[in-house]
């Protein structure tokens, strides 16, 4: 079993560094205090970024992002965006990084006088830290098997799955359900039942020539998904964004997932039905789309 996370190890990876508070350490020695929020708290927001061809990808979606999500959970990031640019670039060269790697950014709401879920106890600096690891996706193999779990996603009214928060208990017993049940990864239903997400994707389907996604409330606000949906806006292939009862999904010719990550990966079966067409025509477009806008991007924007 794999999930679209899937990678090969890199023997690069054990002498890395990574960034922590503004300075460069070994990633297997870096430490965060036991009264980090982040750490005691699961009270910090992350970005994953992707390094192609001398590029970070679509760097300032993901900062968009990340200012985004401090600001709703009330953090000062301490930094403008220019002050962290420089620090990641200073990351990648001490690691001699020029494509192939993934990066994990992280800022936390910082140390605080006692853990508990008070903000106030703060102590007024947040955590930044970001590891860098030679890390590409392993490619589409056989697909991916989904599982649709019992546990649901939510609305901003209670948890809001477009903030990239550190916190994912939710998402993790989503998986391990799935894994219990023999997939991958969880597909999950939004709080009416309609199919909303992945556990640490985005979920696309076909049938008719149509590609088919949710909407935008109960799901990850995904840099990946964004970039299909406009590439299907520009003219792709039709889209269809709403609200689709898990039953529908019956009739679906093909199916992936996106992310920052894995980029587009087919599914191969829901709920033990295996699909009419894995890594289809359609899936393929999508793919060669997404990655001809990747090298576009990196091209239009070298960052090493």
């Amino acid at each position: 079993m794999a999930g679209s996370q899937d990678f090969a190890p890199d023997p690069r990876n054990d002498s890395v560094l990574a960034l922590l508070d503004g300075a460069l350490v070994p990633m297997r020695e870096a430490k965060v205090s036991l009264f980090d929020a982040g750490f005691g708290m699961g009270d910090g927001v992350w970005e994953g970024l992707r390094l192609h061809k001398g590029a970070l990808l679509f760097l300032d979606a993901h900062l968009d992002r990340l200012w985004w999500g401090a600001g709703k959970l009330r953090i000062e990031i301490g930094l403008t965006r220019e002050a962290l640019k420089a620090r990641l670039r200073e990351l990648l060269a001490a690691n001699s990084m020029e494509d192939g790697a993934h990066l994990r950014l992280m800022v936390t709401r910082g140390r605080k006088a006692s853990i508990n879920q008070d903000p106030r106890n703060a102590l007024g600096t947040a955590t930044i830290a970001c590891t860098a690891e030679f890390k590409v996706p392993s490619g589409p193999g056989a697909g991916l098997s989904l599982h649709t779990a019992s546990i649901r996603t939510s609305g901003p009214e209670m948890f809001d799955m477009r903030l990239n928060s550190h916190s994912r208990l939710n998402l993790i017993t989503a998986l391990l359900e799935a894994i219990e049940a023999g997939a991958d990864e969880a597909l999950m239903l939004d709080p009416h039942g309609n199919v909303a997400s992945c556990n640490a994707t985005n979920f696309f389907w076909t049938r008719g020539g149509t590609l088919y996604t949710s909407g935008d409330r109960y799901c990850f606000n995904g840099i990946t998904r964004g970039n299909v949906i406009a590439l299907c806006r520009e003219g792709l292939m039709p889209l269809s964004q709403g609200d689709f009862d898990p039953a529908e999904l019956a009739g679906a010719e093909e199916a992936f997932v996106t992310g920052t990550m894995g980029g587009v990966s087919p599914v191969r079966a829901i709920d033990g039905k295996a699909l009419p067409q894995v890594d289809g025509p359609v899936t393929r477009r999508v793919r060669d789309a997404y990655t001809a806008l990747k090298d576009a991007d990196a091209a239009a924007n070298p960052f090493v």
